[in-house]
């Protein structure tokens, strides 16, 4: 697996998501699986499998993310994508 490289890895957006170093989530990316859930939030995906989602993220132990739950990361992220879809539909 590929490890996450990118700058959402330092975003102290990220320091609230509660610890988690446990099953299928361990050392995956928090910033990948927000917006992973973001965008399937923002185009309304009504039927997820999260376990499938969470092992298609790359990993990391970097900064902000590091032992950071991927799995409230991604609902987090599919919740303001939800709400920014209805946001900017009328």
């Amino acid at each position: 697996m590929s490890i996450c490289q990118r700058e959402h890895r330092y975003d102290p957006f990220f320091s609230r998501l509660p610890l988690d170093q446990g099953d299928f989530g361990r050392h995956k990316c928090a910033g990948c699986a927000y917006e992973r859930g973001y965008q399937a939030g923002l185009n309304r995906v009504s039927i997820l499998n999260i376990e499938e989602q969470v092992n298609l993220i790359a990993h990391s132990q970097a900064g902000s993310v590091r032992h950071k739950s991927p799995i409230v990361a991604f609902a987090q992220g599919y919740a303001d994508g939800l709400f920014q879809y209805y946001a900017s539909c009328p």
